[in-house]
């Protein structure tokens, strides 16, 4: 019988079509970077922080736990809870954003030009401390006509008064309603680069989805991703805004949270349109904190560990907290959410590695995205890698960042 091959036109052919397609396809969707993502991002108002707010914040969240140690313990699945004290003493805050739009509200300029320069310098001292934030910056009041010239001198005043762009530096840009606002942003950025003296390309930015109009433009067209790939490189972040959203959905008040349907449909398209390209999703906020009576306070700390738990199942590893003690929950229901996964995924992985498979044929996406959850919880701190590798003894953390990058794995077996 006759073999029938392809001829080399027919390759080449096909080559001039896809080859083509490959690299776009790898330009726009790198895969993670490597960067730790933090697991939340603290608002704090332009008029109340200072140097010391990240400290202030974990000694008010240790004293909420040892007030209501009780319903913490009621919480704590995994025994965590002793980790999750001593961490709230010793680097709380992962990602400190200081807010010049709704939690600072309008104000004469000579008042927001000292709270600019206060907010520099602040960032600028918080990066240098070794339990200060790995992530920093400020959410200004948008681009908007009516706002946009105080918004960009808040901008310059703080980067003046940090002496530059701080470590772990971004902003956040409220407001997002059309991609042509993303073009305008990195122009900003360029253009603050030249005109302070900065790196090019040391500004970044984070985009806030807040409007139906950044996830669904007026032509059907998803303006979230492309937003993502029009920001030069610039973004690295998108975080959701749960009231504004829900507010401009028509949800009444008493029904607008983060386990709305409208807030989940939101943030699944937010997920699929970052998905490998390098860009981080954050859930929103609640409005509930840990204040009042003993009941409201418990009330409030259920909900909030519940929340962040659903966020974390749903794959929204990072979240905002706007009270300090919404810091014990956060950490709580993190370390909860990992350690809970390390036990199922460890395993997994080391048959993986293994090829033994055991009752679970997993395949290379599969223990890619185990190994990845093993990794965040790593970073985070929710165990230690000797933990992991007593659960899989070839799977070390370069192990995991190997098969996360699905590179070559060498687990150092004969």
């Amino acid at each position: 019988m006759a073999e029938h091959r392809l001829s080399a036109t027919v390759h080449d052919r096909l080559a001039q079509l896809l080859d083509p397609i490959d690299a776009r396809l790898d330009r726009q969707y790198p895969g993670n970077r490597d960067e730790i993502q933090p697991v939340h991002t603290v608002y704090v108002s332009a008029a109340e922080v200072g140097a010391g707010t990240p400290r202030l914040w974990g000694e008010q969240a240790i004293r909420l736990l040892d007030a209501h140690a009780h319903v913490f313990a009621g919480l704590d699945t995994e025994n965590a809870l002793g980790d999750v004290r001593l961490l709230l003493g010793r680097n709380p805050v992962q990602d400190l954003r200081i807010d010049f739009e709704d939690g600072y509200g309008r104000r004469e300029d000579q008042e927001e030009d000292a709270a600019a320069r206060n907010a520099g310098r602040t960032l600028a001292a918080v990066g240098r401390g070794a339990a200060g934030p790995s992530w920093c910056g400020i959410r200004f009041k948008g681009l908007p006509a009516s706002e946009r010239r105080r918004s960009i001198r808040t901008l310059e005043l703080v980067l003046d008064a940090a002496g530059g762009v701080p470590p772990g530096f971004v902003f956040t840009v409220p407001k997002l309603r059309a991609v042509e606002q993303v073009t305008a942003t990195v122009l900003l950025c360029e253009e603050l680069e030249k005109a302070h003296g900065l790196e090019s390309g040391s500004l970044r930015f984070e985009l806030q989805i807040e409007s139906p109009q950044a996830v669904i433009a007026a032509d059907g067209t998803i303006v979230v991703a492309s937003a993502i790939h029009r920001a030069a490189g610039r973004l690295t972040g998108l975080h959701y805004g749960t009231y504004d959203y829900s507010a401009s959905c028509g949800i009444a008040p008493q029904f607008q949270s983060l386990e709305h349907p409208v807030a989940d449909h939101a943030k699944a398209v937010m997920l699929a349109a970052a998905a490998q390209t390098g860009v981080w999703v954050c859930d929103g906020s609640t409005q509930v904190a840990p204040v009042g009576t003993s009941d409201a306070i418990h009330d409030a700390v259920k909900r909030h560990h519940r929340l962040v738990m659903r966020s974390l199942e749903r794959g929204y590893y990072q979240g905002w907290d706007m009270h300090p003690g919404h810091l014990v929950t956060r950490w709580l229901a993190t370390f909860a959410f990992y350690r809970s996964a390390l036990t199922a995924a460890a395993p997994r992985i080391q048959a993986y590695l293994d090829s033994q498979g055991g009752s679970v044929m997993d395949e290379p996406a599969t223990a890619q995205a185990l190994s990845a959850v093993v990794l965040r919880g790593l970073e985070a701190g929710a165990f230690t890698e000797a933990d992991v590798l007593a659960l899989a003894p070839a799977v070390d953390a370069a192990v995991l960042r190997n098969l996360v990058r699905r590179t070559t794995v060498n687990t150092g077996a004969n």
